[in-house]
């Protein structure tokens, strides 16, 4: 007979039970910061030495290093958690800048500066215990069989709990028993680092109507038209194909006035109350809608025209679920949830407080030109307001989006009560409100997530855990390579 233990010790030696948050811990590290230091690019400050015609801050590289401490006499050392945590020490790496200074378009400085300090996983490979075996583990403190995926903050183990959410970029259709609109559409368009919600209805009179940002209930023609699709003719035509639809001519009468691309940009202005110049309003509009409108599908001009079509294609499902009796979409279906682990988490806090320190540089860098003392801008970079603001939201839980809960307080109770927090799934469904059908257990959940480990009272269903063996896999989509393999196939880029 095989002799199952050793099998299963050789697989629990390679793979942890929490795999996936070390996985995605380390993914953001060695990918995901670089990314977004790369959206923010270069700086430009408004105010600007009076002898200079031109002057950019240039962000490069990125990294984090070995976990470190610096003791009272200056020295630096590596620490392990052990130490950590006896000590009330936070667990963290110092992170790495490569900063340069560019006047006129030459080079005039170049420095790398500590920009902040990183909490590190325990167990992630970023750790010193990544990678030792049980005897090493045991003479530098620890418990060989604990699992890491937890992070040390002044001596305490503060978990990040993965939170459930609806996908990004999908289109979903419901009903609706509340409003003047008997169907919703919605979509959660994510780019740039900007996560922005869009809402499509149709009202009693027929016409279809979109919501985002500061666009409330605007004519969805006229923003077609805005974006380049001015022709009547090719708007039906990408909409009804070969079967029509009367609720389109409809729409397009409502919107009869605006006969080009400069009409209806002004009538999104009006609408939006962007009161100004006509050149200013029509600037500032399409900054918006480059910047605010659909943003997975690009930001720059000449993606406008890309997301015409896909507005199109949006009112088209939109009409085959009103009138031809196509079913609604189901969110409670796992195919359309994703799991945001500790590094998608990290990687959204990270790129808020980014936004906060690279003001804050400008402030700084303003302030000294016009008291005519700047030379450097070594000194307009304040190292602690990054790492203060992340240790804030880790100590308190409370994380960009007004999301609360998100960091607590492991449970050490047993291994059991360890292994349950380290696996939880939390939703961000208010616990007040009824909402029976995220509650309830779906299909879907089978081998994925357990159908009794939820609690009694208002989170039962909200609060959920990941099967024992489950893991969650991190895909990443080449945009160039799909189209580059769909041209090959004989698909023409039109």
């Amino acid at each position: 007979m095989l002799e199952v233990r050793p099998l299963i010790e050789e697989y629990f030696n390679k793979h942890s039970f929490v795999e996936a948050n070390l996985k995605s811990f380390d993914h953001f590290i060695s990918k995901e910061l670089q990314k977004i230091i790369d959206e923010i690019g270069e700086i430009v400050p408004s105010i600007i030495p009076s002898d200079v015609q031109e002057f950019k801050i240039r962000l490069d590289k990125i990294w984090v290093d070995k976990p470190q401490i610096i003791e009272a006499d200056g020295s630096r050392r590596d620490v392990y958690p052990a130490e950590a945590r006896l000590r009330k020490l936070t667990y963290s790496a110092p992170m790495y800048l490569e900063v340069s200074a560019h006047i006129d378009g030459v080079q005039v400085e170049s420095f790398t500066s500590e920009i902040g300090r990183m909490p590190l996983m325990v167990k992630s490979k970023f750790c010193h215990l990544n990678g030792l075996k049980r005897d090493e583990l045991i003479a530098k403190g620890e418990d060989p069989d604990d699992p890491g995926g937890y992070f040390i903050l002044n001596g305490n183990e503060r978990v990040l709990v993965m939170v459930e959410d609806l996908a990004s970029n999908r289109l979903f259709i419901e009903k609706n028993n509340v409003g003047p609109s008997k169907l919703n559409a919605r979509i959660f368009s994510e780019g740039g680092g900007l996560r922005i919600p869009h809402s499509i209805e149709q009202m009693k009179d027929g016409i279809i109507y979109i919501s985002f940002t500061r666009f409330k209930r605007v004519p969805i023609i006229a923003m077609i038209k805005a974006l380049g699709l001015t022709k009547d003719q090719d708007i039906t035509a990408l909409i009804s194909g070969e079967k029509q639809y009367d609720d389109i001519f409809v729409n397009l009468f409502k919107v009869i006035n605006l006969k080009n691309q400069e009409d209806a940009v002004d009538f999104l202005a009006k609408e939006s109350g962007i009161t100004q110049t006509k050149e200013i309003k029509i600037e500032r509009t399409f900054e918006q809608l480059d910047k605010y409108l659909l943003p997975h599908l690009g930001v720059t001009k000449e993606d406008r025209i890309t997301k015409a079509y896909n507005l199109c294609k949006i009112i088209k499902r939109f009409l085959m679920v009103r009138r031809d009796g196509m079913s609604t979409s189901d969110k409670d279906h796992y195919m359309n949830k994703r799991i945001k682990l500790s590094g998608d988490l990290l990687a959204d806090l990270l790129r808020v407080n980014f936004r906060v320190l690279i003001n804050d540089m400008l402030y700084n860098f303003q302030r000294l030109v016009k008291r005519g003392k700047f030379h450097s801008i070594k000194i307009i970079i304040r190292d602690k307001l990054l790492s203060s603001r992340m240790m804030t939201a880790l100590a308190t839980g409370n994380w960009p989006g007004g999301r609360s809960g998100i960091s607590q307080n492991i449970d050490r109770t047993n291994f059991l009560g360890t292994m349950s927090h380290l696996k939880r799934v939390i939703s961000l469904l208010s616990a007040s409100q009824e909402n029976f059908e995220a509650r309830a257990l779906h299909s879907t959940h089978w081998g994925r997530l357990c159908p009794i480990e939820t609690p009694e009272g208002t989170p039962i269903g909200l609060r959920k855990n990941l099967s024992l063996l489950c893991d969650i896999s991190h895909t990443e989509v080449d945009n160039k390579k799909i189209r580059k393999q769909l041209e090959g196939l004989g698909l023409k880029n039109e």
